[in-house]
């Protein structure tokens, strides 16, 4: 059981990275755009579903991992420097994973360009915003099977 803890901590260590670098993907590719002037293309769209569903994967392992740790009375977040810290960091996951699919479905339904690329960017910037406050910065920032 020790291996697979270990498998999920990776995963979603991991994962981390690519959220950060498919959100700051997605606003390079928005903000330009927001101002007018160009259509909204696939190409565009590509990182703000790759955002999305990072985020969701990260939520899914997230909620794997919690779940492990209360059936193997693991503590959670253990030094750190609150002791609602878990709470803080699942409650935040959830809500970054709401605003990247808001980022994905307002981008996706917006009736202009302008519009699509100004939903994008707004949504996803604050997803990023939420994502930076979860993180555990205390921590080890990239982790390979250890604890």
């Amino acid at each position: 059981m020790a291996t697979l803890y270990l498998v999920l901590l990776t995963l979603h260590n991991l994962n981390r990275w690519l959220i950060l670098i498919a959100g700051i993907w997605t606003l390079i590719r928005t903000v330009p755009g927001a101002s007018g002037g160009r259509a909204f293309t696939p190409a565009d769209r590509r990182p703000v579903v790759m955002f999305m569903g990072s985020l969701h994967l990260q939520v899914v392992l997230g909620l794997l991992l919690f779940a492990f740790m209360g059936m193997q009375n693991i503590p959670v977040f253990a030094g750190a420097p609150r002791t609602s810290f878990q709470w803080e960091h699942l409650g935040l996951g959830i809500i970054a994973a709401v605003f990247g699919t808001l980022a994905s479905v307002q981008a996706r339904k917006a009736a202009t360009d302008q519009g699509k690329f100004r939903a994008a960017t707004l949504w996803t910037a604050l997803s990023l915003v939420t994502i930076l406050l979860a993180i555990p910065w205390w921590r080890p920032l990239l982790r390979f099977f250890t604890q």
